[in-house]
């Protein structure tokens, strides 16, 4: 099993990485990356960097029965660039093992340093009959 500490801690360096880019296009190139893991961890990072950047309230990622990833943000509901069914997977992996929630449906708050400050997210999942989603909501402005 990874040690989730070191998932989070590499959430918070890709952060780091990734302050001076554009999120979106970012996590459009992330679809055709060939390591899902790591692909995962660097959507984690652009998610809570374009939410904390465009005021989101919250950016879902939700996965069909058929394996397809959709992500959506509310504050606009536009969809966002899907990070493809692999890497999707593997986001679902990486927030159960740094949120520590096992059960079907579960919500945490997770705090993420962003450079020199540090940001308190709300960590929400479902899993039900086939179909999972995961939302990141932000704090209000």
């Amino acid at each position: 099993m990874k040690d989730p500490e070191n998932l989070h801690l590499k959430v918070q360096e890709l952060c780091t990485c990734f302050s001076e880019t554009d999120p979106l296009k970012e996590m459009s190139e992330l679809a055709s990356d060939t390591d899902s893991g790591e692909a995962a961890l660097k959507w984690l990072a652009l998610a809570a960097l374009h939410g904390v950047n465009a005021d989101a309230e919250k950016i879902t990622l939700k996965e069909s029965g058929d394996g397809k990833v959709q992500v959506t943000a509310e504050y606009r509901k536009a969809e966002l660039p899907s990070p493809g069914g692999e890497t999707g997977n593997s986001i679902f992996e990486a927030i159960r093992e740094i949120t520590h929630i096992e059960d079907a449906k579960g919500k945490t708050t997770i705090a993420l340093g962003i450079m020199d400050s540090s940001i308190e997210l709300s960590v929400g999942i479902k899993d039900k009959k086939g179909r999972r989603k995961v939302s990141i909501k932000f704090p209000e402005g």
